[in-house]
């Protein structure tokens, strides 16, 4: 490699997610200049609610500039006073959702600066071995091929099909431990922006510039861009209703305080500005001008778990999921079955077994055939073996024999699963000892996978692969379990090994020798109940099952088809990471439903500050409702308008990190939210408007 390739390779080291504390220096400042910037009428209008909070800023700064000319409906000091707290409040609503667009900006500005100049080794012919030359990663498109070898930055997403390597992912995964990518099978994906860290790769391009996972992940982590999802229209429409109706009562209270005055021919009529603050006091600002906030921080905080969601619909599902579905392999096991030992067949001794079954593995390059290599060798001392000495020719295995093993000259080993060799060796006329098939039966019942060897047709016993159950995942499903969703493990493997790992990782129910089909239809005879179904998966094989799935959370590992199919990108490839997943949708739904509980309750205290205060003139006889006794009717009003919009700041924290989820019932966590959130919505206005009153008057500044 040339000295003007090897200076424009590029080594990445940083990680994608820069962990960002609640108010950092660096979000703060420019999310109080968003604020101002969001003052434009095409972004208010988005939240309708704050849209008549940000119109009823400008109604009462033109009374204001109406007021200094002498033409006032009352004094300018009042209606300026009221004036800037409302424009305060559409600022800190600003605010909020610019906080939580700051945090997503930032993780997308530092998966961004992992975007750099690569040259690439274009091969003219898909093999390693053959000229390159040098292109620009951005002049690559879908179909080319490319070589990367060890210390080669790899330029573009792209499937490995020829060698095997290790492989740095930290630049994306922020993990350090290398992985292993090898053409075929479920690891064949590269990412770019990844660094080979040994041996080479021939990969064929899957994306063009523009197109890669990294251009879609930093479009995803983009909180702006974000839609808004069913719920959230739906709690808007809820929020609009609400406005309406206040916005219309608001209205026609002018024309009766008129019609009162000139009855009665004492009194005073209620000012615009006084109907504009009481307006902006009974509508739901509180979650009108959170909404967003929570939508966004919802995507963000998904993120910094190292999960990229696709959109806060898919962040909303995760939070009323109740099915999971799991891939054995790779999910609940560590993923590579290791050969543990050898169950001779009747006549034959282990170290015979040992031989025969390593000669059917020397050139089987599956994690499986590989540790049955090894085997041998501890246990027997089998070695310096070669295919070429023994003129053997190596049988792959196929979807129609279900085998692989090794003919030499006439003879021929085989492998494979217990049923499929059954039929093999019965098809060949000869016997199938049926203590071989209570080995099977033992193995299987073990939680094991087991394989039959013969030779010649001669049944020589059984291979017993093991899958590792991996540590703590029974406790994590136990969790799982206490939130009420149902963990389903899906397998090709038999009932009886089916039924035993499961029991092992503790899942409530399995799908044993699952084929697509099957998943899809398993999923699909959920949602038919009404259920919403995750799966998490890695394989190609898996893809239509993400696709059907309501949340489909795919490996970061798997294969480019799985990526694409899923809604969810696990950055760790950890499938257990769907109980965090969970949580942090049913918190972002926890956290909407909370703050809307209290912004709806607030409005009762207001209504006891503020009714009496705007009406007095008019009724003298709603003094009876002034409970809190405030001060006077400014007072009264001005108190009610400061805590509107200082109520806004003081719950941007908890907009932004959400409500804590418990794992406990759903009635038992909904009383507890009604309690705390509805109850305490009441209450704090009450306390709240009184201290701001008492302090205004000790102030002397109404």
């Amino acid at each position: 490699m040339s000295q003007t390739i090897q200076k424009e390779m590029t080594i990445f080291t940083n990680p994608p997610v820069k962990r960002q504390g609640m108010f950092d220096t660096e979000l703060l400042m420019p999310a109080i200049a968003d604020s101002f910037r969001k003052l434009s009428p095409a972004t208010q209008l988005r939240s309708p609610v704050m849209f008549v909070v940000y119109v009823g800023s400008i109604i009462t700064t033109l009374l204001y500039a109406q007021a200094l000319l002498g033409k006032g409906e009352t004094s300018p000091g009042f209606i300026l006073a009221i004036t800037v707290w409302l424009w305060f409040t559409v600022l800190f609503a600003n605010f909020a959702e610019a906080m939580a667009e700051g945090r997503s900006k930032a993780q997308a500005a530092s998966l961004r600066s992992l975007k750099q100049t690569v040259v690439a080794k274009k091969l003219a012919t898909p093999k390693h071995g053959t000229t390159w030359l040098p292109q620009p990663a951005l002049d690559l498109r879908k179909g080319h091929y490319i070589l990367v070898e060890a210390g080669d930055v790899i330029p573009i997403d792209g499937e490995v099909i020829e060698g095997v390597a290790s492989v740095d992912e930290s630049a994306i995964t922020g993990e350090s431990a290398p992985v292993i990518r090898e053409s075929g099978g479920d690891f064949s994906s590269v990412t770019g922006g990844t660094r080979v860290l040994s041996d080479w790769l021939v990969v064929k391009v899957t994306a063009n510039p523009g197109e890669t996972f990294l251009d879609r992940m930093i479009s995803m982590v983009e909180g702006a861009k974000r839609q808004k999802t069913p719920n959230e229209i739906a709690l808007t429409i809820l929020l609009v209703a609400l406005t309406i109706v206040f916005l219309i009562v608001t209205v026609t209270l002018l024309p009766f305080s008129l019609f009162s005055v000139a009855a009665s021919g004492s009194g005073t009529p209620v000012t615009i500005t006084v109907l504009i603050a009481l307006l902006v006091c009974l509508i739901p600002t509180t979650i009108g001008g959170l909404l967003s906030a929570i939508g966004v921080a919802g995507m963000s905080r998904m993120m910094q778990a190292n999960v990229i969601a696709t959109s806060g619909r898919a962040v909303e599902a995760a939070g009323d999921v109740d099915v999971l579905l799991l891939d054995k392999t790779g999910t609940i096991t560590l993923g590579n079955r290791q050969a543990s030992s050898f169950v001779p067949a009747p006549g034959v001794t282990e170290q015979q077994l040992a031989d025969i079954a390593q000669l059917a593995s020397l050139a089987d390059e599956t994690p499986e055939g590989r540790s049955i290599v090894v085997l041998a060798k501890q246990k027997f001392n089998l070695r310096e073996r070669g295919m070429a000495s023994l003129n053997a020719v190596f049988v792959p295995f196929t979807a129609q024999t279900r085998m692989s093993g090794v003919d030499i000259g006439e003879r021929a080993i085989r492998k494979g699963a217990a049923d499929t060799v059954r039929k093999y060796v019965e098809a060949l006329g000869l016997p199938y000892p049926a203590e071989v098939t209570r080995a099977v039966d033992d193995i299987s019942r073990r939680g094991s996978t087991p394989l039959v060897v013969v030779d010649a047709g001669r049944v020589m016993g059984v291979v017993e692969l093991k899958d590792i159950v991996k540590g703590g995942i029974k406790e994590r499903f136990a969790e799982l379990r206490r939130m009420g969703i149902k963990t389903v493990m899906i397998t090709g493997d038999n009932k009886l090994t089916a039924a035993a790992i499961a029991a092992e990782a503790g899942v409530d129910d399995f799908l044993a020798e699952a084929t697509p089909e099957d998943k899809l239809k398993l999923i699909r005879s959920y949602q038919s109940e009404g259920r919403l179904v995750a799966m998490t998966g890695d394989g190609t094989n898996d893809a239509p099952a993400l696709a059907q799935a309501d949340v489909a959370v795919a490996m970061n590992s798997g294969t480019q088809a799985a990526k694409e199919a899923g809604n969810m990108v696990d950055l760790d490839s950890n499938p257990t990471k769907l109980l965090e997943i969970v949580e942090i949708g049913k918190q972002m739904l926890m956290t909407r439903g909370s703050l809307t509980t209290f912004s709806i309750s607030n409005d009762i205290a207001k209504y006891f500050a503020i009714i009496p205060a705007a009406f007095v003139g008019t009724y003298p006889q709603l003094k009876a409702l002034d409970v809190m006794h405030l001060a006077s009717p400014s007072s009264a009003i001005m108190s009610a308008v400061i805590f509107n919009a200082l109520i806004i700041v003081a719950l941007i924290p908890l907009a932004l990190k959400g409500v804590r989820y418990r794992a406990i019932g759903a009635v038992a966590l909904l009383r507890r939210n009604l309690l705390l959130y509805g109850v305490g919505g009441i209450i704090l206005p009450f306390v709240g408007i009184k201290a701001i009153d008492l302090l205004l008057s000790a102030l002397n500044l109404v």
